[in-house]
């Protein structure tokens, strides 16, 4: 099994847009059918070095994270909208 964690620091980081890209994150539950579990946080404490939101996907294997990464409905609707309101991201991958 594969752990893909990604943090986004939004452009506009309000309560609202925060809520957005939860929801458009989550929206993946049942639309991608390679994620196992799926989970997503807003931060709270918003200090200097935080970022807003973190995903984290539970995935199969190696190939099915390179299968993920071109699934449609996460390249046009996820990878749509998170890359229009994100300022940054950083992510890592590994084994559990």
């Amino acid at each position: 099994m594969i752990k893909h964690i990604v943090c986004f620091k939004l452009k506009d980081n309000s309560p609202e847009n925060c809520e957005k890209a939860k929801e458009v994150l989550l929206s993946m539950k049942g639309n991608v059918p390679l994620v196992r579990d799926i989970a997503v946080g807003i931060d709270f404490l918003h200090s200097e070095r935080s970022y807003d939101i973190i995903l984290e996907v539970v995935i199969d294997d190696a190939k099915a994270l390179e299968e993920y990464q071109n699934d449609a409905y996460h390249c046009s609707v996820v990878k749509t909208h998170m890359h229009a309101v994100r300022e940054s991201c950083i992510a890592i991958d590994y084994e559990i």
